[in-house]
C-alpha cells in the first residue's frame, strides 16, 4: 500500500503557520491559529466578530488570551482596519472582550467567558436529535480523515503524535483538550486532503466545547486518551477499516456521555 511522504497537507496547505499571539497558556493550539485567517471577500465586521466569538465562547481562546492587535487582527482576517475595529467594539459590548491602555494593554479574552458556562448552555438548548446529528456529521468528515490518514501517513508522523499522547501526564482539562484537538487535526492533515483539513478544523472548534464537558474527570480524559491511541494504532497499521471503526466507538461513546450529562444538567 502506498503511503505519502511526511509533511501532512500536500495539496494546499490547510493548516498554515500562525503569527497569532500565544494565549498566556503558551504557543498557539491549531485551532487558534485557524481563529485568525482571512475570512474571504465578504470583509464585514460581522463575521471577524463572529469568528472570534465562536473561538471565545468555544474555549478556542481561553479567558486572559491576548488578541492580536487591530493592525495586525485586519491584515490575517484580510479587512480593513476599520472593520477590525467595530468587530472589537462589538465583542467587547457582548462582554467577550476588554481592552487595557498603557504599555501591556491591548485585547484580551475577558475574564468571565467561560467556556464550559457556554458549553452547558448550548448542551441544554440542543435537541437529542440536533446532538446526534451534529454527531454524525463530526463522525462523517473525521472518519474520512483517518481512513485517508492510514493510506498515506508515514509511521514516523503517527509516532510524533503518539509521543505527545504518551508523555501526557497532567491533570488539567484545557490542557488535554488542546493536545487532542492537535491530535485530531494533525491526523487529519495527514489525509493530505485540504478540504477534509478545513471542515475538519471548522468541526473540532463546534465539537470540542461538548467533549470538554464529558472529559472533566481524570478518569474520562484517561478513558479518551485510550480511544484515541486506539485511533493512532489502527492508523500506524495502514487499517483504514478499523480505523474508522474507533472513531465510530469513541463518538458514539462522547455522544451518549452527553446524553447521560444533558440528562443529570436537566434533573438539577
Amino acid at each position: 500500500m502506498h503511503r505519502g511522504s511526511p509533511g501532512g497537507v500536500r495539496e494546499n496547505e490547510a493548516v498554515p503557520a500562525s503569527t497569532t499571539t500565544p494565549s498566556r497558556r503558551g504557543e498557539p493550539s491549531r485551532l487558534q491559529s485557524a481563529v485568525f485567517q482571512p475570512i474571504g471577500d465578504a470583509g464585514r465586521a460581522a463575521l471577524v466578530e463572529r469568528r472570534i466569538a465562536e473561538a471565545i465562547t468555544g474555549g478556542v481562546l481561553a479567558p486572559g488570551t491576548k488578541l492580536p492587535a487591530e493592525s495586525e487582527l485586519a491584515r490575517l482576517f484580510g479587512v480593513a482596519p476599520a472593520t477590525a475595529r467595530e468587530a472589537l467594539h462589538s465583542l467587547r459590548e457582548r462582554r467577550l472582550v476588554v481592552t487595557r491602555r498603557g504599555r501591556s494593554g491591548g485585547s484580551f479574552v475577558a475574564e468571565t467567558a467561560n467556556a464550559a458556562e457556554f458549553a452547558t448552555r448550548a448542551l441544554c438548548a440542543m435537541s437529542r436529535v440536533a446532538l446526534r446529528d451534529l454527531a454524525a456529521h463530526y463522525l462523517a468528515v473525521t472518519g474520512a480523515c483517518v481512513a485517508l490518514a492510514a493510506q498515506r501517513a508515514d509511521p514516523s508522523e503517527i509516532l510524533r503524535i503518539r509521543g505527545r499522547l504518551d508523555r501526557y501526564t497532567g491533570n488539567d482539562p484545557l490542557t488535554w483538550r488542546r493536545l487532542a484537538d492537535d491530535a485530531h487535526l494533525e491526523i487529519s492533515a495527514l489525509s493530505q486532503s485540504a478540504r477534509l483539513t478545513r471542515e475538519q478544523m471548522r468541526l473540532q472548534a463546534e465539537f470540542s466545547p461538548f467533549l470538554a464537558l464529558v472529559d472533566a474527570s481524570e478518569a474520562d480524559r484517561d478513558r479518551s486518551r485510550s480511544q484515541l491511541l486506539a485511533v493512532l494504532d489502527a492508523v500506524a497499521a495502514a487499517d483504514s477499516a478499523a480505523a474508522t471503526g474507533r472513531v465510530r466507538e469513541s463518538i458514539m461513546d462522547a455522544v451518549d456521555r452527553l446524553i447521560d450529562h444533558r440528562a443529570e444538567l436537566a434533573r438539577s
